[in-house]
């Protein structure tokens, strides 16, 4: 019975590392393809839309929150002499954190701008004008802030130490935590709350209007009987698909954030779990993005 019990566990700890190291590898890839695709036509002298802002400081994030979540699995896998140092478990678990609080921030600035492109109010037509202006500003603001408010977090971050838990030695790869600063936890706390919030309105505006939409024009009946899909609908759609995909991977990570630091449980498949729900988003938003974006089929060419 132990023996089966051992084998089920380095079975599910492969299957997590492999992920973790397929995340990291695919999810790289296509962030860095969404961000040569967002910023192309500014290096060929066209204009960028507002959105391309957005998703180039969002693929930007994503990639370094996959990278950052990604070192400690693939020293575990390649790397056999010592884990991770005091100084880079600070370095790479600050950019981790600046990153995806970032990716969270230029999230809610997409879900927030198309609430605004859907809009019929005058007051949303005269925020559109000024929007290449607005978004760059507010996105370079998701980095100020985001690198100000987790500034102590390499304070807080010490090396891997051993957990005396001879079963689960891995885990000593993994950055610890000194002591648990309250009123940072509130203060990302309660910026993680209003985001999500902003972007839970938003798209509650948007269903909102989608639907009252959608029953003025089932009434509408064209020659062919076919009524083609606005481009602001079909972003539209996507940025919704957007959002519910984040908060989705947002709340199942932040249970296990909770249970870890809670219980102060660093067994290693509870780690590599909160790290592959981490980086779910990063690698599964820039496949989303690319698909619905008109655009991509003469990018991919």
């Amino acid at each position: 019975m132990s023996f089966q019990k051992d084998v089920l566990r380095t079975a599910i700890q492969a299957a997590l590392k492999t992920t973790c190291l397929l995340q990291m590898g695919v999810g790289s890839l296509v962030n860095v393809i969404l961000f040569f695709h967002n910023i192309s036509p500014l290096l060929s002298g066209h204009k960028q839309r507002p959105t391309d802002m957005i998703l180039t400081h969002m693929a930007l994030a994503n990639l370094l929150v996959l990278l950052s979540s990604g070192i400690p699995h693939t020293m575990t896998a390649f790397v056999s002499s010592k884990p991770l140092s005091i100084l880079g478990c600070k370095l790479v678990y600050y950019i981790h954190r600046v990153a995806r609080s970032t990716a969270l921030c230029s999230t809610c600035v997409l879900s927030t701008y198309q609430s605004f492109t859907v809009t019929p109010r005058s007051e949303g037509r005269s925020l559109l004008r000024r929007a290449p202006r607005v978004t760059d500003s507010s996105c370079w603001i998701c980095w100020i802030f985001s690198a100000l408010v987790n500034i102590c977090v390499p304070v807080n971050i010490s090396g891997p130490q051993d957990t005396h838990n001879y079963s689960d030695t891995q885990g000593r790869w993994f950055c610890t935590s000194l002591v648990h600063i309250s009123g940072f936890t509130f203060l990302w706390s309660v910026s993680d709350a209003i985001f999500i919030s902003l972007m839970i309105w938003s798209s509650g505006s948007m269903v909102l209007l989608l639907h009252r939409h959608h029953q003025k024009m089932k009434y509408i009946h064209t020659r062919t009987g076919h009524h083609r899909c606005p481009p602001e609908t079909r972003a539209t759609h996507t940025i919704l698909m957007l959002v519910v995909t984040f908060v989705i991977f947002y709340v199942l990570n932040s249970i296990f954030a909770f249970c870890i630091s809670a219980f102060h449980d660093f067994r290693l498949w509870l780690l590599q779990t909160s790290s592959v729900l981490v980086s779910c988003f990063p690698t599964v938003s820039p496949f989303l993005l690319l698909l619905r974006d008109p655009r991509a089929p003469r990018f991919c060419s």
